[in-house]
């Protein structure tokens, strides 16, 4: 009984460690980027937007796990707040955890590499960026996410590339809608880390990890978390008024009451649980943005 007991503890362990409400955050860029190679009318490997997937998932695992030990060795989860962290579980041993973020960054290395060969050799060199990226977020003996970088790295990574590539490998060209929309799912992406950020702020203070929200302060935090929001669903304005898509991409603003009830959480509150439910929302906001993208261009 004991034992099946410590399984079961374990198996939902790992599964809090994957953080499953993020990885909407890695569904919503490949969508979006698809949508965009339907519009150009220009899809012609649809197979490559499935390992763009497979590379996009596999990196936010890979990141998650990898963050979950680093944070671990650097003693940054010793006054957790959020949900539990696999290494500093005592159920997992953090060599355990390393190896399976290992495990996650090796399957988007392949999945990379099979569709970098296949389109074009140049993608091993930002694949090869993405994953050195994804490792020394927290990771590294200068990890940038406690330097307060946090937040251009998943702009970049989990918005502009992963969006970018999927269009890329999909199409062979990019076009100003795919960059617009590349901002758009990046400026959301980013909103769920500050999201993290902001319920971590004190215990990120108290172990030396440097945030964005350490630095500037939970008052301009949150400015930031609705400026991203607003910049994001200002984006289908943008692509409609520069007659890049039809008035059917307006339809993203469905998404507006999605993405405004984590805002409202953010600003009315700093308790850790309705934080979590937050940026669980924000995620779901995301994946809803992009879908929305995908409803009007096919409408």
């Amino acid at each position: 009984m004991a034992s099946a007991t410590a399984e079961i503890n374990a198996s939902r362990v790992w599964w809090s460690a994957l953080r499953p409400a993020t990885l909407a955050a890695s569904v919503a860029p490949v969508l979006a980027g698809t949508a965009v190679a339907i519009h150009e009318r220009d899809l012609t490997k649809p197979w490559a937007g499935l390992l763009a997937l497979v590379v996009a998932l596999a990196m936010q695992v890979g990141v998650n796990l990898a963050n979950d030990y680093s944070d671990h060795v650097r003693g940054a989860d010793s006054q957790r707040v959020g949900p539990p962290r696999a290494a500093s579980s005592g159920v997992i041993s953090p060599q355990r955890v390393r190896w399976a973020a290992i495990v996650a960054f090796g399957v988007a290395a392949v999945a990379g590499l099979w569709v970098s060969l296949a389109v074009d050799w140049r993608l091993l060199v930002v694949g090869a960026t993405c994953l050195l990226a994804g490792w020394l977020y927290t990771g590294g003996p200068r990890p940038y996410g406690y330097l307060g970088l946090g937040e251009v790295f998943v702009f970049v990574f989990f918005g502009l590339v992963a969006t970018l590539g999927t269009v890329y490998v999909e199409t062979g060209r990019l076009t100003a809608i795919a960059w617009l929309m590349a901002c758009g799912i990046g400026f959301l992406a980013t909103a769920i880390l500050v999201l993290n950020n902001l319920r971590d702020m004190e215990t990120d203070a108290a172990a030396g990890k440097r945030t964005l929200a350490t630095r500037l302060g939970r008052r301009w935090t949150r400015a930031v978390l609705v400026l991203l929001v607003a910049a994001a669903f200002t984006v289908p304005i943008v692509i409609f008024m520069t007659k890049l898509a039809p008035v059917t991409v307006m339809a993203m603003h469905f998404g507006i009451p999605i993405a405004s009830v984590p805002v409202r959480t953010a600003l009315a509150t700093t308790s850790a649980p309705a934080l979590v439910n937050a940026l669980k929302r924000m995620a779901a906001a995301e994946l809803a943005y992009a879908l929305l993208f995908t409803i009007g261009i096919l409408l």
